[in-house]
């Protein structure tokens, strides 16, 4: 039975509540739809790679300064399109292996003549520091006369299939999922799917699959491998011939088979209604926490479980739940953007008053007048406690039902929402605001690529995404990599990373050989955690001068991380001011008699302590009263708290920084 969420509003009533108040007559304003990537059929050039031209770089002001990061060439591809089409599971980083893998379509220098149907992926075995490059593990052969071969794998997903932590490449796998060419499904229709061996890749399996009657298989975008081995995928049943969305969602759902030494799935339909006028949903993900029986599918769409503000429709997440597997699914309903009943962290916090000036025609609407959507990609993981969190771009809802208004810089967001409490409620910070949307490299455009990491324990969430910050440019076709860290806090606030002085997120490839050229990057949903640093496994796709058809060369960021020392803004605003009080993580944590907590404050402020349990509920006060700039340690004894999981509040003077910990 269908759960309401209490972020929810009522049901929109059918022609009333349209807002008054319209955008200005702004020539730089724009209104975004989706654009339909499943109408793009690829060319085919295979060729070799001419050599790059480097641009200068400029110098930019002090404020943007970051890491520069170390970039080293790997695989390539025929053309643009090898990873084209949005968020995908396409860069993988396993742990127990340290080993990295990109999957990609081939061609270009590293596979010369190769054939774009083709796939092959590149990997590391040592965390990134050396390759093996256009290992090919997937071949079309199925050639019907005409340009296509039938079983050419296009947009595809994968994993590293490790379920008993394996440290030997030779028993473990490379998963991968793909749609091909197989034409049921007006050019679409069919899957490809197998296995690669990593210590051995030429052993690998090749398996095809049409779509079953009255199913229409189409570009599978949700990808996940859970903790116990369980391989799941998501795609959106929709019948291209007549444009008509099922009101289904395709899940299949793979087992690994000893006997065969191959993935055998199973599909399922899971029922969900889509507003005709949407036409189709727009992205649908899945993922699963630890142990793997928790799990979400997170589907961009509208099924009139959220109200249209102001009579605007636009798009929001739809979320499902199980906690046995997948073998069933609860519907949890979709979560409200804006309005009344909106998420805080959008509703008064996505634009400032100056921005609502700029953007409406007297007389302005309030806060909770406007309309807000997600745009078209999304991507989504599941935190230590069992938590969804939804990495979106959020912006104002166009006049034009289910369009994203862009064209000004700074008034999309990239977002991540999260829930606190297995999806009852929900809550969002924004992570950074946008300066373009969507970039156009010959025939093809790509939005921003939103993607998610978490770290190992899943308690720390990275959000990354393209974006162009040159002042002269009018789309987003010459991006560098954005990314932002969070430690989420059960309240709806968080700690979120800064560069230096400035609480921004950071500009991943300024200065490097990838700035205003890191197009199409892929991230791993898997942290690479050595000596306490987060690296972020990234790969991007380097265009030869803007084409869409020119050999391409696939790029890997080595060397980008992010420390706990990096956190320093807490809440959802962003505070202008850097925090005058520096917390450190609680010593020992886990502890059963005694922590300690270490404080530094920059300047003489009031300070207090106070602890919260998992619910929210205050549970402990300390008030230590006024303390000098300086060092000093709190001390926290388990005897003041059963066991369980905490969160501690010190706040000095206007500062507060939260931190977990827990008791045993």
């Amino acid at each position: 039975m269908k759960k309401i969420l209490l972020t929810c509003g009522a049901l929109l009533i059918a022609g009333s509540g349209l807002l008054a108040q319209s955008l200005k007559q702004n020539e730089n304003l724009k209104s975004m739809k989706k654009f339909n990537h499943a109408l793009t059929i690829d060319p085919i050039k295979p060729s070799t790679v001419p050599a790059s031209q480097q641009e200068d770089l400029p110098v930019l002001p002090p404020n943007k300064n970051t890491n520069i990061v170390s970039i080293i060439d790997i695989g390539t591809s025929a053309n643009a399109y090898g990873y084209y089409a949005g968020t995908r599971s396409m860069v993988w980083y396993d742990r127990d292996l340290n080993a990295v893998a990109n999957l990609h379509r081939m061609g270009g220098a590293g596979d010369p003549g190769g054939y774009s149907g083709d796939l092959g992926f590149d990997f590391s075995l040592d965390g990134g520091e050396t390759w093996t490059n256009d290992t090919e593990i997937y071949e079309a052969t199925e050639n019907a006369g005409g340009e296509y071969y039938t079983d050419a794998a296009r947009y595809p997903s994968m994993g590293i299939f490790n379920p008993n932590a394996n440290a030997d490449p030779d028993e473990s796998w490379l998963v991968f999922f793909a749609p091909n060419l197989e034409g049921t499904n007006d050019g679409w229709g069919g899957y490809s799917y197998g296995v690669a061996n990593m210590g051995d890749p030429a052993v690998n399996t090749k398996n095809l699959q049409s779509s079953p009657p009255d199913v229409y298989q189409l570009l599978p975008s949700g990808f996940e491998i859970s903790e116990n081995g369980t391989v799941y995928v998501t795609d959106l049943n929709h019948d291209l011939a007549a444009d008509i969305f099922q009101n289904s969602i395709i899940l299949e759902i793979g087992e690994w088979s000893e006997s065969e030494e191959d993935i055998i799935y199973e599909q399922q339909l899971i029922d969900h209604f889509a507003d005709p006028e949407l036409g189709s949903p727009s992205d649908v993900k899945v993922a699963f926490g630890s142990g793997g029986e928790t799990g979400y599918i997170s589907v961009l769409s509208d099924d009139g479980s959220a109200e249209a503000i102001s009579g605007f429709k636009g798009l929001y997440p739809v979320i499902y739940k199980t906690t046995d597997g997948g073998l069933s699914w609860d519907e949890l309903g979709g979560i409200q953007l804006g309005g009344p009943e909106g998420l805080e962290g959008i509703v008064y916090d996505l634009l400032t008053d100056e921005q609502i000036a700029e953007l409406y025609e007297e007389p302005l609407p309030t806060r909770e007048e406007i309309p807000y959507t997600t745009a078209f990609d999304h991507d989504i993981i599941v935190d230590a406690d069992g938590n969804l969190h939804i990495a979106v771009v959020i912006g104002i809802t166009a006049e034009t039902a289910y369009s994203i208004t862009t064209g000004v810089q700074n008034i999309l967001g990239a977002y991540d929402i999260y829930t606190t409490d297995g999806g009852e409620t929900w809550h969002a910070i924004k992570m950074g605001s946008l300066l373009q949307f969507r970039g156009t490299w010959g025939d093809i455009s790509d939005d921003n690529r939103i993607q998610i990491t978490a770290s190992e324990d899943r308690e720390t969430i990275f959000v990354s995404w393209n974006d162009t910050d040159l002042e002269d440019q009018e789309d987003n076709s010459r991006p560098n990599v954005y990314a932002r860290g969070m430690k989420p806090n059960v309240w709806g606030s968080a700690d979120l990373t800064c560069v230096e002085d400035n609480p921004e997120p950071t500009n991943v490839t300024l200065f490097s050989e990838g700035m205003w050229n890191a197009t199409f990057v892929c991230v791993s949903p898997n942290t690479r955690e050595v000596d306490g640093n987060y690296y972020i496994p990234m790969v991007y796709q380097a265009l030869q001068d803007g084409s869409d058809i020119d050999p391409t060369q696939f790029k890997y960021i080595k060397d980008f991380y992010f420390t706990d020392a990096d956190f320093c803004v807490v809440g959802n605003e962003e505070i202008a001011a850097v925090s005058a009080v520096e917390v450190g993580q609680n010593f020992p944590n886990p502890f059963s008699n005694e922590t300690n907590v270490t404080v530094s404050l920059k300047q003489g402020s009031n300070l207090n302590l106070e602890v919260y349990n998992i619910t929210g509920q205050k549970v402990l006060v300390k008030d230590y009263g006024y303390k000098t700039a300086g060092s000093f340690t709190m001390t926290i004894s388990a005897d003041e708290l059963p066991t369980g999981v905490y969160f501690y509040t010190v706040e000095a003077g206007a500062d507060k920084v939260t931190r977990k910990m827990i008791v045993q």
